[in-house]
């Protein structure tokens, strides 16, 4: 890393503000990256730093606060003009690799995105993208399709894509690199390989820009850091040698206002699922249990394998271990999703368009097809039975527009899940599995739908929710399930659900104060 205090800022914002409605997602947000620097910018989920790096990236105009580059001012949206020139680049979390591509051929796609007009030549391509790699100390093979990479290997591939070019291409060294969660889904060996890359790119005089949730790894990679809550600066900035993992823990979590939220009721002590040795390629051996009326919460950072869990339980994903559901063993290798709706399990899944609803069909047709078996008739499926059930639910969970015939595709966010959720409770079942269940939904359909999960619980199910947000488990859950490297790291129990105990668990799995007891005074 190297020491550029003097050297003036590659890019600059300050006064950045950015509303979505009524949210304020952005409030007066200064940063400077400078050459040389590794920066880390930290906040939990829905603090701004996807809207900040949108706004870097020209995707979003700010509504107030000015963006410079070299000194200069930019117009804003940034223009790809002004990123292109300036050579601002961007590694997301999906990396953008093409799969069945080679390595060679990955490493030059810009080239095509670019229209150069150079000729292809594959034997030319593959010599090149050895100078290339061996440049930042890398050896691959490169006519290797990129499906068949470890998680590391295409990680250092898309970085090194954005920072090089080709011999006979202008050598510039980027402006800005800005890494988004590099090193989610790395095992600790491979971290350390990736964070050198890092630093060879921030040894060339480029300004970096790594955006993170683990603690450990900005402390140990970054010059300085920035923390971002709720659109706001907590952090301003500051050199990381010396700082702690209280100091960054505090400014991350703040202190939740208005009190506590309202405790779930009680639940039964009878156990309706019981969980043992669940295993997948990211879970190792988790076990744990559900009782009648219990909303169980179940979070981690990205790649923590909190978001396998509920897949897994469903069938939609390779797994062993056992389940237990009113009793009845499930034997998880050779589970699928109509074995799991035999023995009483239901999935929400957090993708509704993709895998919830059939959206060119109807509110009716949706309904019934986790229904059907009701309403055969000796003459076949019984229409009116269908309508006169859809109408029920319509009015019960409060779709709008109230028109059962309408295609799903025609409702607004919130209104499509609350279909997805009439669908699955409509079968009463035993273990009720939701993931995001409010992704993507107003304010007032959020409250409707996590009234709907408080009713499930209350009507007897066993509900198991995933998610990312704080908020939502303290204020439905019993209890909550911390994963960190595919394990329950940390289990809160009761009073000890607050938002500021789930965000310290989280913040806290990966590093040496993972076993720190919860906060005693929210606790309490």
């Amino acid at each position: 890393m190297a020491d550029a205090a003097e050297a003036a800022p590659a890019v600059a914002v300050a006064g950045l503000s950015k509303r979505f409605g009524t949210t304020r997602a952005l409030s007066e947000v200064g940063l400077t990256l400078r050459a040389g620097e590794v920066h880390g910018l930290l906040g939990h989920n829905g603090s701004g730093k996807s809207t900040l790096i949108k706004v870097l990236a020209g995707y979003e105009r700010p509504d107030a606060g000015t963006v410079r580059v070299r000194g200069q001012e930019v117009p804003t949206p940034v223009p790809a003009s002004v990123l292109r020139d300036h050579a601002i680049r961007f590694v997301h979390q999906t990396l953008g690799l093409v799969e069945r591509l080679s390595v060679a051929e990955n490493l030059w796609l810009d080239d095509v995105a670019r229209g150069s007009r150079r000729q292809v030549s594959f034997g030319a391509q593959c010599r090149d993208a050895r100078a290339a790699l061996a440049e930042f100390g890398l050896s691959v093979d490169v006519r290797r399709p990129v499906a068949g990479l470890s998680a590391v290997e295409k990680a250092n591939l898309a970085i090194v894509r954005a920072v090089c070019r080709r011999p006979g291409d202008d050598h510039e060294v980027p402006t800005l690199l800005v890494l988004d969660e590099p090193t989610a889904f790395l095992p600790e060996e491979d971290k350390r390989v990736l964070y050198g890359l890092v630093e060879r790119i921030a040894a060339r005089g480029s300004a970096v820009l790594f955006v993170s949730h683990f603690l450990e790894e900005v402390l140990t990679l970054c010059d300085r850091v920035t923390v971002l809550r709720d659109g706001q600066v907590t952090v301003a900035e500051q050199p990381t040698e010396g700082m702690t993992h209280e100091v960054l823990v505090e400014a991350i979590v703040g202190t939740a206002p208005g009190g506590a939220p309202p405790r779930p009721g009680a639940c039964t002590a009878e156990v309706a699922a019981e969980v043992d040795g669940l295993s997948t390629d990211v879970l190792d051996d988790v076990s744990f249990t559900v009782r009648a009326g219990e909303i169980v919460g179940v979070t981690g950072l990205i790649g923590s394998g909190c978001d396998d869990v509920l897949g897994a339980l469903f069938g939609v994903a390779p797994a062993t271990g056992r389940v237990r559901v009113g009793g009845v063993p499930v034997d998880l290798r050779r589970h699928a999703p109509l074995r799991a709706m035999r023995a009483g399990i239901a999935l929400v899944p957090a993708d509704r368009n993709r895998h919830g609803v059939f959206r060119s069909l109807s509110i009716t047709d949706n309904l019934a097809a986790t229904t059907l078996r009701r309403h055969r008739g000796p003459l076949g499926l019984s229409r009116r039975g269908l309508r006169g059930a859809a109408d029920t639910a319509v009015r019960r969970y409060a779709v709008r527009p109230a028109e059962p015939g309408r295609p799903v595709e025609q409702l607004s966010g919130g209104n499509a899940q609350k279909v997805l959720m009439a669908k699955w409770l409509g079968v009463a079942p035993r273990l009720l599995l939701l993931e995001e269940p409010t992704q993507g939904v107003d304010v007032g359909a959020r409250r409707q739908i996590e009234d709907l999960v408080r009713a499930a619980a209350r009507d007897g199910a066993a509900v198991l929710l995933s998610s990312g947000d704080p908020d939502q488990l303290a204020a439905l859950c019993h209890r909550v399930l911390v994963f960190s490297g595919g394990r329950v790291t940390r289990s809160l129990d009761d009073a000890e659900v607050t938002k500021k105990n789930i965000t310290r668990a989280c913040l806290l799995a990966t590093s040496s104060g993972s076993d720190e007891k919860p906060d005693e005074k929210e606790a309490s």
